[in-house]
């Protein structure tokens, strides 16, 4: 009886010590979980500091002003050789320049996002999103500055005059609508809802 009694009094210890174990394991566990989660918890709360929605620097709104830029300056004088050589008057002349500039200034973005992988009717989105506004305050700067001109608009194409007064109304346009798209990428619109498909 006295050996029976040692061995379950054994056998009991080993299941306690056994428990304590057990138990000592799951609150390692517990705690691991939990150290564990509050790192990810903080790596997430970390990363989302990081990201600082609103914020456009001056370099980004150049960049896209200049993209606008480049489609308008196509557009335009295509526009203007198409109409010269059609022998149209200023006013027609002008008004297929703008027509042409917002064409190929919504085309640039359109294919850019097209490339990244969207369908053609999301794409038509994003461009008219994007572009609208930057182009129209682009057009109405430059065609402005192109009438305060004087002769820019009878200039002939083979006209230094024109060149020079094209140049110059681009850079006006430039310097106005890049505050523009500032103003419009810090709001999370213009081009800023492009930027998320170039990766």
């Amino acid at each position: 009886m006295q050996h029976e009694a040692h061995a379950h009094h054994q056998h009991s210890d080993h299941i306690a010590h056994g428990g304590h174990e057990a138990h000592a394991g799951h609150g390692g566990h517990d705690g691991h979980t939990i150290a564990h989660g509050g790192h990810e918890a903080h790596a997430g709360h970390g990363g989302h500091d990081g990201h600082t929605p609103g914020k456009a620097s001056w370099a980004m709104a150049a960049k896209a002003t200049l993209h606008c830029l480049t489609g308008c300056a196509i557009g335009e004088v295509l526009g203007m050789v198409i109409g010269t050589s059609l022998g149209w008057g200023n006013a027609p002349t002008m008004v297929l320049a703008i027509v042409l500039a917002f064409f190929f200034g919504y085309s640039l973005t359109f294919w850019a996002v097209v490339r990244a992988g969207l369908t053609l009717k999301a794409a038509v989105g994003v461009a008219l999103a994007a572009d609208t506004l930057s182009i129209t305050v682009m057009e109405v700067v430059d065609n402005g500055v192109l009438l305060l001109v004087p002769g820019a608009m009878d200039a002939h194409l083979t006209d230094a005059l024109f060149w020079g007064a094209l140049a110059f109304a681009f850079l006006v346009a430039f310097v106005i609508t890049t505050p523009v798209n500032k103003w419009m990428i810090g709001r999370g619109k213009g081009h800023a809802v492009v930027h998320q498909y170039h990766h």
